[in-house]
């Protein structure tokens, strides 16, 4: 698998399994049918309440942990010192292990400088191998970058070919961030399966469209988790490292960018309430 390096070392698969919006029912087999694909990043959140299902597949898979790079969340609920550090332990509880590869604070809500120190404490205990963030955009980014004594590995953003953080992306590069993609497949909007665009660039290599969009993304350095609950899908997104875009192709998907969400605005008062009661 091909990865990336943080800015502390330690090295990250370029691409993982993402268990946003899959029943916690369903979780322990989605994620055992995706370590049998051959992923090993699997990505989770305190908010996704499937923490467990991931913690079980883990541990039934009979692979060794340090094979594994597990990634979660701190949700606005447990935000400031206290609350994050104890969080902490209960995720590593519920993931049956004692050391979490990445933790991220989720959003950029409530006190998320005693969250970042809770996390930097934790990492100093070795507890986290690395620690970032998640929907920071580039003004609170650049802000606590200043603030906080270790530097963010990570911030997990949408991103997709109809949103490639451009310009947020030039304040990770210069803050020395790795910028990780959640929507990969920006959640099938713009007809992205079926994209005429990317189709037809898929064409030329015998890739679909999905796996053109998952490619383009790698091939920018972006790490991606995209999610599907079929195996199927799970293996063809799997198959992304056989061929190479070429650069007159890459710079034609770097065109479909919109430069705006494709279907949430952290800006809007209404999704950052809705966001902050969610889990209440």
């Amino acid at each position: 698998m091909q990865t990336v390096k943080l800015n502390n070392g330690v090295e990250m698969p370029i691409l993982g399994y993402g268990v946003f919006l899959i029943d916690p029912k369903e979780c322990e087999r989605c994620v055992s049918d995706a370590i049998d694909v051959g992923y090993r990043m699997i990505d989770t959140a305190q908010a996704y309440f499937n923490e467990e299902g991931v913690g079980n597949a883990v541990q039934k898979s009979g692979i060794k942990r340090n094979e594994f790079f597990l990634v979660s969340k701190i949700w606005i609920t447990n935000g400031g010192y206290d609350r994050a550090k104890a969080s902490i332990d209960e995720s590593l509880e519920k993931l049956q292990t004692d050391y979490i590869d990445l933790m991220l604070i989720h959003q950029p809500f409530n006190n998320y400088y005693g969250t970042y120190r809770a996390m930097e404490d934790a990492y100093k205990e070795g507890k986290l191998r690395a620690i970032g963030l998640s929907n920071f955009f580039p003004d609170r980014f650049v802000d606590i970058s200043n603030f906080v004594e270790i530097q963010p590995m990570v911030n997990q953003m949408e991103t997709h070919v109809f949103q490639q953080q451009k310009f947020a992306r030039k304040y990770l590069e210069k803050y020395n961030t790795q910028l990780m993609a959640w929507s990969p497949m920006a959640r099938g909007e713009n007809n992205i399966f079926t994209h005429e665009t990317l189709k037809l660039i898929g064409d030329k290599y015998g890739k679909t469209p999905a796996q053109v969009a998952l490619r383009f993304l790698t091939q920018e350095n972006i790490v991606v988790i995209p999610k599907s609950t079929k195996k199927e899908r799970m293996k063809e997104n799997f198959e992304i490292f056989d061929f190479e875009i070429s650069e007159d192709d890459m710079n034609t998907l770097r065109n479909l960018d919109k430069g705006e969400s494709a279907f949430v605005d952290h800006y809007d008062p209404e999704f950052v309430e809705y966001i902050i009661n969610y889990g209440k």
